[in-house]
């Protein structure tokens, strides 16, 4: 589905339910990046940021969450960008931190049915996305994307990219019954990045 497609959405959450019936985990993994700076002339970048990382976690939650049953689970994939801010991703950034103040609010309106929302927030992770993300800082920055992807490492104490099996088995632990008092936070898998 598109996910910045309310109609879409609606669809494929339809098409969910009339096969199984309800819907116990909801991950909203869909994202976008890209270097958008504040002196840009196009804003349409910046909006179809916010469109798909903000907006689409929302519809998607939104029409989901009827067909949750008590119990359920809800995982929004943030960022560590969400807890600190990165020149030239303002979009990005505002985006993530956003969606932490949603599963936030989220978190507390749902408890009453004890479903559970929290958030993951990786650092550099070994994925498509953070590569392209890596080679545009790196030639913005005049070096190769192995210098940068050095000096990137250098900032992280376990000096390592998360792999993205890690953050699907964190977001397993959450939706497992081990996970049912884990709700409203906002939790980082980023090698120690960030404390916060």
């Amino acid at each position: 589905m598109d996910v910045r497609d309310p109609a879409d959405v609606e669809a494929a959450v339809k098409q969910a339910v009339d096969r199984f019936g309800k819907i116990d985990f909801v991950i909203n993994n869909a994202g976008i990046s890209g270097v958008t700076p504040i002196e840009a002339k196009d804003a349409a970048p910046w909006i179809d940021i916010i469109n798909t990382n903000l907006l689409g976690p929302f519809h998607v939650t939104r029409s989901a969450t009827p067909h949750v049953p008590d119990g359920g689970r809800i995982v929004m994939m943030s960022s560590v960008l969400g807890k600190f801010g990165v020149p030239g991703y303002t979009a990005y950034c505002s985006a993530k931190t956003a969606l932490i103040g949603f599963t936030r609010a989220l978190a507390l309106e749902l408890a009453h049915r004890k479903i559970t929302v929290n958030a993951l927030c990786p650092g550099w992770t070994d994925t498509d996305m953070a590569w392209d993300g890596m080679k545009a800082i790196a030639s913005g920055a005049g070096i190769t994307v192995d210098e940068f992807n050095k000096q990137a490492m250098s900032a992280v104490p376990l000096r390592q990219m998360v792999q993205p099996g890690e953050v699907a088995d964190l977001t397993a632990f959450l939706c497992s019954e081990a996970g049912k008092n884990i709700t409203a936070q906002a939790i980082s898998i980023c090698g120690g990045s960030t404390q916060a």
